[in-house]
């Protein structure tokens, strides 16, 4: 099997911080704050700290969501870069203690309510301003299974899949079939159930289609990892068929502009106040 090498692990590990990959240098064993950094507040009640990232940008289109269809969702987006470690900042530690994003605090309560882990996070504001979950019985256990069902199978896309395919420092046979063979499955579960619904619960658009297009649409549409071709993407034509149609939803189009910094400019939205702000871009 090529990459192979003779490895034995110690007995007892202990951390090298030069290895890990590309990433490296914003991963620790340990958990906790590294700095002193009060994190910026805006005058919404809802201040949202994050990056544009599969899971960020679930949050700041379902809230772009529940502003398009009337909900006095008004918030502040922030930007934490987390290759520059402001996950590990005090601030955002208070927020979110696992150091990861998005993370939320809602001060319309008292005291202000935090909320951290995006599936969490899209509950909470669904629930708060009611939209894009359902409340009948059956409609909302099917939403909250797929919800979950995405929480739970996106560590094999990044985690897994992405970092051994495209960070980890050398190419290994082993863990890049391992995860490509579960990413594939995911992709088959969805492809399968989108045959006959035009969205993951039927013909009613909610979180749970919200959630899985932050990963699953990246992989189908944006060649997420570079990994279009190796996947064969086009084969999972539901899939590919409920991503594009989601992606035009205007929302949908502005919450994914959200507290990103790379890409095309006019694309770019590190900040977030207020929707005159998508008129403006990058320099905002």
């Amino acid at each position: 099997m090529s990459g192979a090498q003779d490895y034995q692990p110690p007995r007892v590990w202990t951390w090298d911080k030069e290895s890990g990959g590309r990433f490296a240098n914003i991963n620790r064993p340990v958990s906790g704050s590294t700095h002193k950094k009060e994190l910026p507040v805006g005058e919404h009640p809802l201040q949202l700290y994050s990056l544009a990232t599969p899971n960020g940008v679930k949050v700041t289109i379902l809230l772009e969501e529940l502003l398009e269809i009337g909900r006095d969702a008004e918030y502040d987006a922030y930007l934490i870069n987390i290759q520059d470690g402001d996950q590990f900042g005090s601030g955002f530690v208070e927020i979110n203690p696992n150091s990861k994003i998005p993370a939320l605090l809602d001060k319309s309560t008292s005291p202000p309510t935090r909320v951290f882990e995006s599936g969490a996070i899209m509950v909470y504001l669904a629930e708060k301003y009611e939209g894009f979950l359902p409340s009948q019985t059956g409609k909302r256990a099917e939403c909250l299974s797929w919800l979950f069902w995405q929480m739970g199978s996106a560590p094999y896309l990044g985690g897994g899949f992405g970092h051994f395919y495209a960070y980890a420092p050398e190419k290994w046979e082993y863990p890049i079939n391992r995860y490509t063979m579960e990413v594939k499955r995911q992709l088959d579960v969805l492809d399968k159930n989108l045959a006959d619904r035009q969205y993951l619960i039927g013909n009613e658009y909610t979180v749970a289609d919200i959630a899985n297009y932050g990963w699953y649409g990246a992989v189908v549409l944006h060649n997420i990892y570079e990994a279009e071709e190796f996947l064969d993407v086009t084969s999972y034509e539901h899939v590919v068929r409920w991503a594009t149609e989601i992606e035009q939803r205007p929302a949908v189009q502005r919450g994914r502009r959200v507290n990103k910094v790379w890409g095309a400019e006019d694309e770019q939205l590190p900040e977030r106040h207020s929707a005159a702000d998508f008129a403006r871009g990058r320099s905002s």
